[in-house]
């Protein structure tokens, strides 16, 4: 699909995206949010159009509705601009923030946010992403303090995180059976063992009015990993914590076993699934005839060699596309090669610096820590007051719960100031430099300096069948892109030429 062209002259209309996790039930409201977005869309001349909100949902994954709706929203156009709070709102996790910018810019919305004024251009692309990295790197320190609460839970053998089928948490907090489940979990393992098929196992439930976990109609991949968890054989798993006997059995072991090798079966079957994760253009590369993704895949050539290209997703899911596939070794080796013969010159770097110390001394965030270092103090005098009267005998059941809200109250207030002084990012003109300058040093060949190129300053590389059309956020803010010719194109299993028209 092409990316709408926006018309200069018609209305600036928008949305907003607000969010606060399930781990932080005291970061500022849905309301807040909202209404300080608002106030910079009115600010910006920006009509809002609709408020989508995901309440108590964490940021660490896309998981959410109100998120998913605003992407398919997004697909089908109707607004150029979607306002969040904070970066952090889209997201925690850097790599689905990214691919959440790329896909909005690909449909020809902008991401804007109320209280992070990044620039639309190289240099507030790179303050977003520092801002990301923060953000992630808050999210994975907060994870650190739930890892070790879970790892507690865990040498108790109480339940943690998601609660398998068949199994419900009981009063102590252990698992124990599911009376209503259980008998669906023995009857799934005996209809495998006896060779029925997932998808007949899989319709039968749904005739009978029966849902999965997490309430969705059973298809034939909603047994896999029911199928080989070893939970069923009464063994507590978390993580690296494995405890015989830690929670009660619904399978026998001979009926598991023979189970086992008949998953095993189908899966020599089906063959191994490829990974997109050494697929570095994923989520950037993009057809340049139909303008739909082109995906990481594996096969064969005419020589029987295996070989890595990129096909694009419209020819394979539908062939309504011809753009033959690219060699995937080759691309990314000369695509990185234009990122950085083109981005790293010594007046883009420069003015980078320039912008990312100007969006420095705008991002002081003094007030903010110094509030949340009052509201920690006035929960201590709090709970102070509330011992006191606990030794001189109060011990009801208001006083109790009220105790309980207040460490809770300042557990979250902690984890707030930690990302706020997590944000108050402070770096001098050559720490910057020296880090632009780290890019000019790598070899164009090895897969991890090419990630970081393309992460850094990379925003689509569009495939035809005679160039490359390479898109960055050039240093002006006018969106440059390069060209790369591509030359006497073979078969497509075959090395592609490329010839780059400038002098690098």
């Amino acid at each position: 699909m092409a990316k709408r062209k926006r018309d200069p002259n018609a209305p600036k209309l928008g949305v907003i995206y607000a969010r606060y996790s399930s781990a932080n039930q005291r970061e500022e409201s849905i309301e807040q949010q909202v209404a300080e977005c608002r106030i910079f869309a009115e600010a910006q001349g920006i009509t809002i159009l609709d408020v989508y909100a995901d309440a108590a949902q964490t940021g660490r994954n896309d998981k959410r509705q109100s998120y998913q709706k605003l992407l398919a929203d997004a697909r089908h156009g109707g607004f150029s601009y979607i306002i969040a709070y904070k970066s952090s709102r889209i997201s925690r996790n850097m790599v689905d923030a990214l691919v959440f910018e790329a896909e909005m810019l690909r449909n020809g919305i902008k991401t804007l946010y109320a209280k992070e004024e990044f620039g639309n251009n190289a240099a507030g692309r790179f303050a977003l992403r520092t801002m990301m990295n923060v953000n992630q790197f808050y999210s994975e320190n907060m994870g650190e303090d739930i890892k070790r609460a879970k790892d507690d839970n865990a040498r108790q053998c109480k339940a943690n995180g998601i609660i398998p089928y068949g199994y419900k948490k009981g009063p102590d907090g252990k698992l124990e059976i599911d009376e209503n489940t259980a008998p669906i979990v023995q009857e799934i393992f005996r209809r495998v063992r006896s060779g029925e098929n997932y998808i007949d196992i899989a319709n039968d439930l749904n005739a009978r009015g029966l849902k999965t976990r997490q309430g969705n109609p059973w298809n034939k991949g909603s047994f896999h990993i029911m199928l080989k968890s070893e939970r069923y054989l009464g063994v507590y798993i978390y993580k690296d914590i494995r405890i015989e006997g830690g929670n009660p059995a619904i399978i026998d072991l001979e009926t598991f076993l023979e189970v086992q090798k008949i998953v095993s079966d189908k899966a020599k079957i089906r063959g191994r699934h490829r990974s997109d994760e050494d697929y570095l253009l994923t989520g950037k590369l993009f057809c340049g005839k139909c303008k739909a993704h082109m995906n990481g895949m594996s096969g064969k050539g005419k020589g029987g060699d295996i070989y890595r290209y990129y096909s694009c997703s419209t020819r394979r899911l539908t062939g309504e596309c011809d753009k033959e596939h690219v060699q995937k070794d080759y691309i990314e080796r000369e695509v990185a090669k234009a990122v950085r013969d083109y981005v790293l010159r010594d007046d883009v770097i420069e003015w980078m610096i320039r912008t990312v110390m100007e969006f420095q001394d705008r991002m002081d965030i003094t007030a903010e820590i110094n509030q949340l270092e009052q509201q920690i103090a006035d929960n201590e005098n709090a709970t102070a007051n509330l011992m006191k009267a606990i030794e001189q005998g109060i011990i009801t059941q208001t006083t109790k719960d009220r105790m309980f809200a207040l460490e809770e109250e300042k557990s979250e207030l902690r984890k707030q100031l930690a990302e706020a002084k997590a944000r108050d990012i402070s770096v001098s003109p050559q720490e910057i430099r020296t880090y632009l300058n780290s890019f000019r040093r790598g070899d164009v060949s090895d897969p991890s300096y090419q990630a970081r190129l393309f992460d850094a300053f990379l925003t689509a590389v569009y495939v035809y069948d005679d160039k490359l059309k390479i898109v960055f956020d050039m240093y002006d803010g006018t969106g440059k892109t390069v060209d790369v010719e591509l030359l006497d194109v073979p078969a497509e299993e075959a090395e592609f030429s490329l010839k780059l028209p400038y002098a690098p």
